[in-house]
């Protein structure tokens, strides 16, 4: 069967209509019409699946019907049945992201000769290559390797080093910095011939700086774009006929290409990748969030030229680039392209999700028993609440989630300072909302009712496997530290009304609420850093009565702030955050150490204590958006005028907040 009689079948059957629960594969037109020296090559992608293997919500403890890799198969198996040509890869960030993952990591363990439920699952779909994302490196490097142990296909990454030399050519890598797949493709006359497809993998090099515990010492790394461009000739001297990048890093503009976190938009620049697979930032590419940039085509699926895609996150999307591939002589060329992602579900105007694909029995069966004791992990009660815990009202009023983890870092943080040379200095700590809506979606939120408190509510409380840390600032850094938190929100313009108030592009994990200090956020002044923590107005001032114990907070004042590994040692550009102020480095993750305080306490009751607020703007009106949940709790604000204001976009809520 030629491709072109394939695509007709799939071409009529899409015309006949469709069956509930499945999903329509439909080709790109220029694929009907590959001659006998063209052939068409599908790519497919998945990328920050973070465990995400069943439809399933551990967090809620119920089905959920936009995540789930085993969802994705079906896609994968759809393209795979109409595709005479297809390759399957991922993007990284595999093993860490939800509370199978850490119940594999915390409970179960490692072992020589175990499988990891992620890579069970991506053996049986059959992937045919991976890269590390940067998540890859939160359990450890042992944890990592014994995982990767298990994979029936190759993992690559060219930027990390356990040996470096004097080029990166020279370096001894973690895993094969690239790989030749020697594969034979069909063409449209039904003849097959040779290729030889060079993969190339890329993390972000700020693993040093989020995961140094584990990091340092053991492994370096280099830039993404300067890597890049010493394999590729490599690549190419040893046949490659085409050569795709697995760059775990977004799509972002930016004056300089180097030790960028998202660097896929200058990666295209490099001469002889003729496709990229982008992911990190949990978006999905081709799509309306990347128009604009320069470099970027979102109707064609370009980045400067050269086809690109990014899948979304936990199984959202499959991620689709087709070549159509014409043979000259001994030699393959790009003659055509496009770029497009599926999604396995979608949301309804009424807030509502329809599954657009059911899973794949042989994925779920494939961790069908990690399933059933990850449920059972998460159900475990440690304590109980007097007050309900949510984050609906996260970003905009001192909040009853957060103010829980501050608690707890307080705590723990108190005790491990006594006699020690700070432990007369005030203790302060940073604690930021990480389930508040954003990409996440409408259904993005902590809802633990009053009750029992059970594993799986303080692993939504606090998503990832952070260690605590303790580090001493001045209060001029302190007051640097909330000024990059106060960020979240737009300029607003006094006496106007109905303004937005949230900044999309800053990510709810960066707006750090710190507890033992009071002060008010005046929105109406301009934000002192950008949404990535870079200088944008250096003498602007939001924040605004800053006080200790009452009293106002001098720039020459010495403080402790608890907070986490990955913000004391430099993620999100935080002044007074850049590893060099570390005096106490714990062995307890930040999630442990409110498991401990629950126990020590039985009950908690995690009221905010309203140490924050925003500053009185007569005759301003703002509006937000979150959780339609949030009704239920709108009288839990306190010393606020808040309201409903109808529906926001993508099933969101919208309130006003009258300033």
């Amino acid at each position: 069967m030629t491709y072109a009689t394939k695509t007709t079948m799939t071409r009529r059957r899409f015309l006949a209509g469709t069956v509930a629960g499945t999903s329509l594969i439909t080709l790109h037109p220029f694929s009907a019409y590959a001659a006998a020296n063209q052939a068409h090559l599908r790519i497919m992608e998945t990328t920050d699946l973070h465990v995400h293997i069943y439809p399933y919500d551990y967090y809620a403890d119920k089905p959920r019907d936009t995540v789930g890799l085993a969802r994705t198969a079906s896609l994968i198996k759809g393209i795979r049945d109409e595709a005479t040509n297809s390759l399957l890869l991922d993007n990284g960030d595999l093993l860490q992201g939800n509370p199978m993952g850490d119940y594999i990591a915390y409970e179960r363990g490692m072992k020589e000769g175990d499988l990891h439920p992620i890579i069970a699952a991506m053996n049986t779909i059959g992937f045919d290559a991976s890269t590390l994302g940067n998540h890859e490196f939160n359990y450890s490097l042992d944890f990592l390797m014994k995982s990767l142990a298990g994979a029936e296909f190759p993992v690559v990454s060219a930027n990390i080093a356990t040996e470096a030399g004097a080029t990166p050519r020279d370096d001894k890598t973690l895993v094969k910095p690239y790989i030749l797949l020697n594969r034979t493709l069909t063409d449209g006359a039904g003849e097959t011939h040779p290729i030889r497809i060079g993969l190339i993998g890329f993390v972000p090099p700020q693993i040093m700086n989020w995961d140094r515990r584990h990091l340092e010492g053991n492994v370096t790394t280099r830039d993404i774009v300067a890597t890049a461009r010493a394999y590729v000739p490599e690549m190419k001297e040893a046949g490659a006929d085409i050569i795709i990048a697995l760059s775990h890093s977004g799509i972002e503009a930016s004056a300089s290409d180097e030790g960028l976190e998202n660097a896929s938009l200058q990666l295209a620049l490099v001469d002889g990748i003729d496709a990229i697979m982008a992911g990190h930032q949990h978006l999905v590419f081709p799509g309306p969030k990347f128009d604009g940039l320069d470099g970027v085509d979102v109707a064609k699926g370009t980045l400067h030229g050269k086809p690109a895609v990014m899948g979304g996150f936990w199984g959202s999307h499959l991620g689709v680039v087709d070549l159509m591939l014409e043979r000259s002589g001994n030699e393959w060329k790009i003659a055509s392209h496009a770029s497009e992602t599926r999604p396995i579900s979608r949301r309804n105007e009424d807030r509502s999700v329809t599954a657009l694909v059911d899973s794949q029995p042989d994925v779920l069966a494939s961790v069908e028993k990690e399933h059933k004791e990850t449920l059972a992990y998460i159900r475990r009660a440690v304590g109980k609440t007097s007050a309900p815990l949510h984050s609906y009202f996260a970003l905009v009023a001192d909040d009853p989630s957060v103010q829980l983890v501050s608690t707890a870092q307080l705590w723990y943080v108190g005790e491990m300072l006594k006699g020690s040379e700070y432990a007369a200095l005030p203790l302060l700590s940073a604690a930021a909302p990480f389930k508040a809506g954003g990409r996440g979606g409408p259904e993005y939120y902590t809802d633990v009712p009053v009750g029992d408190i059970a594993i799986k509510n303080v692993a939504d409380l606090y998503l990832y496997p952070n260690t605590v840390r303790a580090v001493k600032v001045t209060g001029a850094q302190l007051k640097g530290w909330l000024e990059r938190s106060a960020g979240m929100f737009n300029q607003i313009e006094p006496g106007k009304a109905d303004q937005i108030l949230l900044n999309p592009d800053f990510p709810s994990y960066n707006f750090d609420v710190i507890d033992g200090v009071t002060y008010e956020i005046d929105i109406s002044q301009p934000s002192r850093f950008d949404a990535k923590g870079g200088m944008l107005n250096p003498d602007a001032s939001r924040i605004t009565n800053l006080k200790y114990n009452g009293a106002p907070v001098t720039d020459d004042m010495e403080f402790i702030i608890a907070t986490n590994n990955y913000r004391a040692s430099g993620g999100g550009d935080f002044p007074g955050a850049k590893g060099d102020t570390i005096v106490y480095e714990a062995p307890d993750t930040n999630r442990d150490v409110i498991v401990r305080y629950i126990v020590e306490q039985g009950t908690v009751n995690p009221q905010a204590d309203d140490n924050w607020r925003f500053k009185s703007l007569p005759g301003t009106t703002v509006l937000f958006d979150t959780g339609p949940k949030a009704i239920d709790h709108i009288g839990d604000v306190k010393g606020m005028v808040i309201e409903p204001a109808g529906d926001g976009p993508d099933g969101f809520a919208r309130f006003r907040i009258t300033l």
